[in-house]
């Protein structure tokens, strides 16, 4: 069945803007005189089998869905407000917790990344199972979260890692969730959120979901060599 696409577009972008609050929101930010946001639907409508996608927003909310009016991407859209934006994006991602209780497949995506279309490619096939895609050829340190596996299954998932492993690579903030994953992530979020979790990121509740998948309920996908980057510092912005 055609995924459902959360794209999570709530936060401050506080390392980019310095907490200046004139500051855009990251996917409205343009390259080549187009924005993140349009790159995101357009090529999201180039895939047959996208048809809706939930945005999560909140800083500076109504400059995005203005861009998405003008727009008028063919896709279904719907937009959840998060009001308290300056916390962790667990906070964001449960907002859509409608979405990943639905039975059906679920699309992540973090709006702040800039990449070329073959990405999304790895992640939208006919198949049941959870996608995660990682880049061997990324540069090492705190800040990228990592995907480690061992014998081509997850060991790790985070910026800090300590397992051993035979394989890492850098995790570009998208991921496929099946049904039955998507609806784990919501308990575990579910769960964060009751317990007061809401300055974690959402990697938090993706890495219980992907140490605990089997298998055969799991694909892991080197996208080695497809340009791809997540603005959050300004160097990004110089080398998008």
């Amino acid at each position: 069945s055609s995924p459902n696409v959360i794209l999570l577009a709530a936060g401050m972008g506080q390392r980019l803007s310095g907490g200046d609050t004139s500051f855009p929101p990251k996917c409205l930010l343009r390259f080549d005189g187009m924005s993140l946001l349009q790159r995101h639907l357009e090529i999201l409508s180039s895939q047959e089998l996208i048809s809706s996608v939930t945005v999560v927003v909140g800083y500076q909310s109504d400059d995005i869905k203005n861009e998405v009016a003008q727009l008028k991407p063919n896709l279904d859209i719907n937009f959840i407000q998060n009001d308290r934006f300056d916390r962790g994006s667990n906070l964001s991602l449960w907002h859509a917790l409608d979405v990943l209780k639905r039975g059906q497949p679920v699309l992540f995506m973090d709006a702040d990344v800039f990449y070329a279309p073959a990405l999304l490619d790895t992640l939208v096939s006919e198949t049941d199972k959870s996608i995660v895609p990682y880049d061997t050829g990324f540069e090492p340190g705190d800040e990228p979260v990592k995907i480690c596996l061992r014998d081509g299954k997850a060991v790790d998932f985070g910026k800090i890692v300590g397992q051993s492993y035979d394989t890492v690579g850098e995790w570009p903030g998208f991921l496929r969730l099946s049904p039955t994953a998507a609806r784990f992530v919501a308990n575990s979020l579910d769960q964060q959120i009751k317990t007061g979790a809401i300055d974690t990121p959402c990697e938090n509740s993706f890495r219980s979901m992907i140490l605990a998948a089997r298998a055969d309920e799991i694909e892991f996908h080197d996208v080695v060599g497809i340009p791809w980057i997540e603005i959050d510092f300004p160097e990004d912005i110089k080398r998008a």
